[in-house]
């Protein structure tokens, strides 16, 4: 039994009949033996329409008030996808990144995880249960909603795998891995099969945005496996591992 943490973008929770999709391949995860905790984004443009209505109102909105604003869309998906898991027949339980035991630092719009204490979580996969976490989010010293930043909830979930101590961490997105270009651009790109960090982390920084920077820094310095695939596929993806580590020994990588 592996221990998997999946992460899935606003794009593959786009809407109900995505998180129906959704749903289903959490569902058969599960049934192939393994606990699964899921962090999801916001469904598609949530966010920006979020921003946008807040910027008709004030077009210098409080940092506190706009990322307790942020927060909503998170919320949103994580209760309708443990709708749509209880719909497929199985259990889940959904908390928010305060719910969750994510501590971040003071700062709005841009907070740094400062400890994961992942109680809740723990208790729901203990059950049997499947845990939903929303992503981007967490709480400060103060007791403040705060948000993570671009590309906030990869961090979450590799902030949670590590946490939890999850055999891999996989990131769901639209495209079927990491490639040697943008495969939506240049059809000629070719599929990365497995990567090590500090190849992930230059093309982060040369603007690839597969994976955001943090995120990746974070499984570096915790030596957590990543998985980059496709929720609209059962393709392979690419593995982003640790020197050393053989890619043949992670769990479920059909």
């Amino acid at each position: 039994m592996a221990l998997i943490v999946q992460k899935f973008g606003g794009s593959s929770v786009a809407d109900t009949d995505s998180i129906k999709r959704v749903a289903k391949r959490v569902v058969e995860t599960k049934k192939k033996g393994n606990k699964v905790a899921v962090v999801v984004s916001a469904m598609g443009d949530t966010t920006d329409d979020l921003i946008d209505q807040a910027m008709s109102i004030d077009s210098n909105p409080p940092e506190r008030e706009m990322d307790m604003l942020m927060t909503a869309g998170e919320r949103i998906s994580m209760s309708l996808l443990a709708m749509a898991i209880h719909a497929e027949g199985d259990r889940a339980h959904s908390f928010t990144g305060q719910q969750a035991g994510f501590f971040t630092d003071a700062r709005y719009g841009a907070a740094h995880i400062k400890a994961v204490r992942p109680d809740r979580v723990k208790n729901a996969l203990s059950l049997g249960d499947v845990a939903i976490v929303a992503g981007f989010q967490g709480i400060n010293a103060k007791g403040d909603a705060t948000t993570l930043g671009r590309g906030g909830s990869d961090t979450s979930a590799v902030a949670l795998a590590v946490a939890l101590g999850a055999d891999i961490c996989e990131i769901y997105t639209d495209v079927d891995g990491i490639f040697t270009a943008d495969p939506r651009i240049v059809p000629t790109a070719r599929r990365i099969p497995v990567i090590g960090y500090d190849a992930i982390l230059e093309m982060a920084s040369c603007g690839s945005k597969v994976l955001a920077l943090r995120c990746v820094e974070y499984a570096q310095r915790f030596n957590m496996p990543l998985h980059v695939r496709s929720s609209f596929s059962h393709r392979p993806g690419t593995l982003v591992v640790p020197d050393g580590v053989d890619p043949r020994t992670l769990p479920n990588l059909d």
